[in-house]
């Protein structure tokens, strides 16, 4: 009885084995050549993503547009003037400019000293953060 079975398990690891050999070669990866082709015909209809973090590209819009291109880039410098555009290769708008400490750098640390001294302070490693042991 063993050895109908161990004729079934080579069996079948044989059967497998030539099975992923011929999936193997039909899925077998696209030549250079025809990689190049798709990339040329995704370009030339302006379907590639641009450089950068931005998102896909949009479908164009099929309208006319109603402003003239001096007025276009009229706006686009008013916006540049403005710092409302965004910067090339970022996808979210400008972070807002920082407007500083609240209390200078004195007046921080004689607050920290003066929660040293009450104990009110964390100790290092003790921290509901702490790693665990």
């Amino acid at each position: 009885m063993t050895m109908k079975n161990t004729l079934t398990v080579v069996a079948a690891v044989a059967a497998a084995m030539f099975a992923q050999s011929t999936f193997a070669q039909a899925s077998a990866p696209a030549s250079r050549a025809d990689v190049k082709a798709e990339t040329k015909a995704a370009a030339k209809s302006k379907e590639l993503t641009p450089a950068g973090e931005g998102a896909t590209p949009a479908a164009k819009s099929t309208t006319a547009s109603t402003k003239t291109r001096a007025e276009r880039k009229a706006e686009a410098l008013a916006a540049r003037k403005e710092k409302k555009l965004t910067p090339a290769g970022e996808a979210s708008p400008a972070a807002a400019p920082a407007t500083g400490p609240a209390a200078n750098r004195a007046d921080v640390k004689a607050e920290t000293k003066a929660a040293v001294k009450a104990g009110t302070t964390v100790k290092a490693g003790e921290g509901p953060e702490a790693p665990k042991k």
